[in-house]
């Protein structure tokens, strides 16, 4: 039985099904996530019995940390690896409400931990590797390996804030950037936001939570009906759809005209904005006709902003942006009234930047042991 990835009200279930009050779940709850306990042991407010009981029938399971990856900018990439264990699930096939266990493969999967001055990023996974084949991102070399579950999600915000709790800012962020298309994976990153949202859990305020997606529209329709939702960013990298096909085969399925009709709908709060994310590739997407094809495509969507990302290297068949380039395609959303912003990727000399994430191991680097618990 796990707990981690488990939300109040299951905790809750389980304590009752064991003879015990219904309390002792939301005593669980508050010490897996507010406190970051990761052994029943450490859950001192329990009373000894259930301790004893849960330490031979519940396991907490935290990813290991198998190599961490220093950038000189401070950034730390977590290179995790996911145990293969069994889970919970639904037998589709057989009675309602029937359960099953499923097995997870062993995996390995990437967070990354970016502190800056007033508040700490957290660039989690939501999959091991990713089905959507981006042609300018490191990750879909990999293809699918396979969902996360909800305790996997967590466990990467939870890992380095336990790690360096000792100078954490006042504020944390956590973007759903990592490897894999979140909203390919729903129900589990909604139960993992739902704890990381929470006040009584990990208590990240929803507006400094952050979901990207390649342009999954079913999915952003879904969450934009959710009461509790993070901000929505689109991965747009393309300025007309037979661009986008070439570069992200899912607009096949998903064109633009689509995509951008759920983001016009798609709700926002006071302030709050649609992010469209736009990797600049050097000679193939980075034109000033570019610019301004983007630029029109933003007209009539609600408060929206665009932010440039320069490609971080890799070893694909692309090429840096140049400076100049970078700039008038910046100068050209301005002038047409497009908030824009250029983005630098931190990391990218440890291969933690934007589209970098392959599982990569650095040669003659000391391997990390799991000190985090």
């Amino acid at each position: 039985m796990e707990l981690l990835g488990k939300s109040k009200d299951e905790l809750r279930e389980m304590c009752v099904a064991m003879g015990e009050p219904g309390y002792r779940g939301g005593q669980i709850y508050h010490a897996l996530y507010a406190e970051r306990k990761f052994e029943v042991g450490q859950i001192t407010n329990l009373p000894a019995g259930l301790r004893t009981r849960l330490a031979a029938e519940a396991t907490i399971t935290v990813p290991v940390v198998k190599q961490r990856f220093e950038s000189r900018d401070g950034s730390v990439r977590y290179l995790f690896e996911l145990a293969g264990k069994e889970k919970d699930g639904i037998d589709q096939g057989g009675a309602e409400g029937r359960e099953k266990r499923r097995t997870l493969r062993p995996a390995s999967v990437e967070a990354v931990f970016m502190p800056s001055e007033g508040r700490q990023t957290i660039c989690v996974s939501t999959q091991a590797g990713c089905a959507v084949d981006c042609q300018f991102c490191m990750t879909a070399q990999l293809g699918l390996i396979r969902n996360l579950t909800a305790g996997e999600i967590v466990a990467q915000v939870l890992l380095p804030l336990e790690e360096h709790k000792e100078r954490l800012a006042p504020r944390t962020n956590i973007v759903l950037m990592g490897q894999g298309e979140p909203l390919l994976n729903y129900e589990a990153v909604m139960a993992a936001l739902r704890i990381l949202l929470d006040n009584a859990g990990v208590r990240i305020a929803p507006r400094h939570a952050t979901l990207s997606t390649s342009g999954i529209v079913p999915g952003i329709e879904r969450l934009a009906a959710e009461e509790l939702r993070p901000k929505l960013a689109i991965s747009l990298n393309a300025s007309c759809d037979e661009q986008r096909d070439r570069l992200m085969p899912i607009n096949k399925k998903y064109p633009l005209s689509v995509l951008l009709e759920a983001c016009k709908k798609f709700p926002r709060g006071a302030r709050e904005y649609v992010t469209f994310e736009y990797v600049l590739l050097g000679g193939v997407n980075d034109s000033p006709e570019d610019a301004r094809r983007v630029a029109k495509m933003m007209t009539d969507l609600g408060r929206v902003k665009v932010n440039l990302i320069p490609w971080n290297p890799g070893a694909l068949p692309y090429a840096e942006p140049t400076a100049e380039r970078v700039n008038a395609f910046h100068k050209i959303l301005l002038e047409k009234g497009v908030p824009a912003f250029t983005r630098y990727s931190r990391g990218r000399d440890v291969m933690a930047a934007c589209g970098q994430l392959a599982l990569l191991q650095i040669e003659n680097a000391p391997p990390s042991v799991d000190d985090s618990r």
